[in-house]
């Protein structure tokens, strides 16, 4: 069930007003049984997987947290066993399998072992990586093992973050399952504006951009130059609007209820850094790969070299948890080299740059160089996770920049002329989608000063009725919903 569909918006009104009417003791009953319809939706069998890894998941819990030290260790590595053996056999049985039938062909070997033939359930990784931490947490006793099945199956199904996150921690989400959450119209209003911007980044931001974005990016070899680079920046907002606007209206539906659910993105394209880029995209999972493997293998503890092999093996797992595909494995490469290079380049160059005083002029235009330098890095970086193949991708980077002289040349004309990308889509969709990212930017910079709803809440009744019914004509009049396109990290 898509968030930016009517079922789901029957489907979010029904639950929610059954979970008010009902008494406490009953309401996580309703949830488990709205959470298994929810993902029963989209294909009904693999509410199977789920329930293997819920069951060795709980049972490892509750055997963990009695069992002496040698045993505690062996059901955890029997739970990550269960956990990663699932993953690696719906989402990389195939990627491995292609990799050895290509070197088995190019040896001159004999391989013939099948390929499997079926959809990777939806979601997969996020709810392995969020059963996987509730285990880990009980192995450090962190959290207690939870006694009610049914709960602890909650706490891995829960609707709103099923399927794209945000990973939730045991600590943070199992207690408030147990909490008796009341009807309140502010804490419902905010829950409300909330869903409002998912709904308006996704389907008015993310589902403008993408035809744009699709047309180059589905047959490079049809364009160059300026396409590509429109393209690539075009995915940069399509991926953050979609990805932050599903967060958005997961974050918003569990606060009206009364559950709040950890934030995953803090203006990510606001950063002055690789470093500090990564703390603000998608902070469940890289927070997730921080404290189970990066400080799990040493962390900055260890010999520099040490430090950087941890960091790249980081982020090339990090790659790959996101697909099975060669282009993963390279973005999460790269940007492990990103990171390395900041690093290196902080340790020699930093101490030698002489500080500059917070009432220079010159303050805020070089903020602004390095959030240009980090979003250019980003972008390039995009181009592999994007691109259907590693050969696309260094297709697109080699010819980003054909044209250019003339274009410069041509400047005194309307942009658009000179890319074949706008002259194929309609330039109304093109004009919205550029107002729109400002827009968009705009809100990230006033909430770096402070809370806009917060903002929103301290003006009159009329001014905030005013904001939410332009709000809600400027998503049913300027969203793409000619079809519902399904949110991007569902295939993760």
């Amino acid at each position: 069930m898509l968030f930016n569909s009517l079922p789901f918006v029957l489907f979010f009104i029904l639950v929610t007003g059954l979970y008010f009417a009902i008494p406490h003791r009953f309401r996580w009953a309703l949830l488990l049984a709205a959470s298994c319809y929810f993902y029963m939706v989209f294909k009904p069998v693999y509410i199977l997987i789920l329930a293997f890894t819920i069951s060795v998941d709980y049972v490892s819990g509750i055997a963990i947290e009695h069992a002496p030290q040698p045993r505690r260790k062996l059901y955890l590595l029997a739970s990550i066993c269960a956990n990663l053996g699932v993953l690696m056999f719906f989402k990389y049985f195939n990627f491995v399998n292609q990799a050895f039938t290509d070197l088995f062909h190019y040896a001159e070997m004999p391989y013939s072992v099948p390929f499997l033939r079926m959809l990777l359930p939806i979601g997969l990784s996020f709810h392995v990586f969020q059963s996987l931490s509730y285990t880990v947490e009980v192995y450090r006793g962190h959290t207690s093992a939870e006694r009610n099945l049914g709960i602890f199956a909650l706490y891995v199904m829960f609707y709103p973050q099923l399927v794209a996150g945000p990973i939730e921690r045991p600590q943070n989400l199992l207690h408030q399952f147990r909490e008796e959450h009341h009807f309140d119209y502010t804490r419902v209003v905010a829950g409300l504006q909330l869903m409002m911007f998912g709904y308006f980044k996704k389907v008015v931001i993310a589902d403008r951009l993408a035809p744009f974005v699709n047309q180059v990016y589905d047959s490079p070899h049809s364009y160059k130059g300026i396409s590509f680079i429109v393209a690539t920046v075009f995915f940069a907002f399509q991926i953050y609007c979609d990805f932050s606007g599903y967060t958005d209206i997961a974050l918003g539906s569990a606060q009206v209820m009364g559950f709040t659910l950890m934030k995953n993105f803090n203006q990510p394209y606001l950063s002055q850094s690789i470093a500090e880029f990564w703390k603000r995209w998608h902070i469940s999972l890289s927070t997730w790969f921080r404290d189970y493997l990066y400080i799990s293998m040493g962390g900055n503890r260890v010999s520099k070299p040490r430090w950087y092999f941890n960091l790249m093996v980081t982020f090339l797992l990090s790659g790959l948890w996101h697909g099975a595909n060669w282009t993963y494995l390279f973005w999460g490469g790269l940007n492990g080299g990103y990171l390395i290079a900041e690093i290196v380049a902080k340790r020699y160059a930093g101490s030698r740059l002489p500080a500059i005083p917070e009432s220079s002029l010159w303050r805020w235009p070089l903020r602004g160089l390095r959030i240009l330098y980090t979003f250019t890095l980003t972008c390039f970086a995009w181009v592999f996770f994007r691109a259907d193949s590693l050969s696309d991708a260094f297709y697109i980077t080699r010819h980003m920049f054909d044209g250019m002289g003339t274009l410069m040349a041509d400047m005194h004309r309307l942009p658009f002329v000179k890319m074949n990308i706008i002259m194929r889509q309609d330039k109304t969709d093109f004009v919205i989608g550029v107002m729109c990212i400002a827009l968009l930017m705009l809100t990230d910079l006033l909430q770096r000063r402070g809370s806009v709803r917060g903002l929103l809440e301290a003006q009159p009744v009329w001014v905030r009725w005013s904001v939410y019914y332009a709000s809600i004509i400027a998503i049913l009049f300027f969203g793409a919903f000619n079809s519902a396109q399904q949110f991007i990290y569902f295939q993760f």
